[in-house]
């Protein structure tokens, strides 16, 4: 299976931190956060990733050159301007365009998840999405779905002010060649805010197993070291 990996952000609340290094290579536990993904794709045979490029860009492209071939094929495209989640895949559909179906991760998120149970959670059943879902204690901070006893999401809000459940989208998912024709043009397009809302009742939500850490604060980045502390100890 191809994937994406969506790592052009700038962050921000990691700064000082970002001042220099880009956040998708950000040292967690001394090791640059892309690596934990690279492990991930070895473990579940996803072989050719794109991965979105905008600040710092330049050393994202500097670090792949000098990184020692693991097998799996990289196509780095820098985006001038950023594009949004869903701007990204609608620009890029060539890369997916003769794959049944293909995966999508934001690179600020770190996580064991086993994607090869998601693989074969999405191709069990018909609808075009698959989302990978946690608990979360800060639901105005994400995008927020319900679902039935099928696991068929059938409401999603981004950031609700009301928040309907705790049930979180994990910027984890499996998605058909339909999810990017449906994506709208426009200069930043988000699949969050603009794409998943039309996918309610088309789209099934698999609870990830083992951990999901974004690592986009200081505080988060040290709970990831504590995460990476705990499994080492394992």
């Amino acid at each position: 299976m191809k994937a994406f990996l969506l790592a052009a952000g700038f962050g921000t609340r990691l700064k000082p931190i970002t001042d220099t290094i880009p956040k998708c290579l950000v040292p967690v536990s001394g090791r640059p956060l892309i690596e934990f993904w690279f492990d991930l794709f070895a473990k579940h045979g996803i072989d050719e990733v794109l991965i979105n490029t905008h600040y710092l860009s330049e050393i994202v492209e500097n670090y792949f050159v000098k990184r020692k071939n693991d097998g799996i094929k990289i196509k780095l495209i820098h985006e001038p301007k950023l594009l949004g989640s869903a701007g990204t895949l609608r620009e890029n559909s060539d890369f997916v365009k003769n794959e049944k179906a293909f995966a999508v991760f934001y690179a600020d998120n770190l996580t064991n998840l086993n994607f090869t149970d998601l693989q074969n959670f999405h191709f069990s059943h018909k609808f075009p999405a698959s989302i990978g879902v946690f608990k979360t204690e800060n639901p105005k901070a994400c995008g927020i779905l319900e679902t039935d006893s099928e696991k068929t999401v059938v409401s999603f809000e981004e950031k609700p002010q009301n928040p309907k459940s705790d049930l979180a989208n994990g910027g984890i998912y499996v998605f058909n060649q339909e999810v990017i024709e449906s994506i709208s043009q426009g200069e930043v397009v988000d699949l969050g805010f603009d794409v998943l809302p039309k996918f309610v009742g088309k789209m099934k939500a698999w609870e990830i197993d083992g951990f999901l850490q974004d690592v986009g604060t200081h505080e988060n980045l040290r709970k990831a070291e504590k995460l990476l502390e705990g499994e080492n100890k394992k």
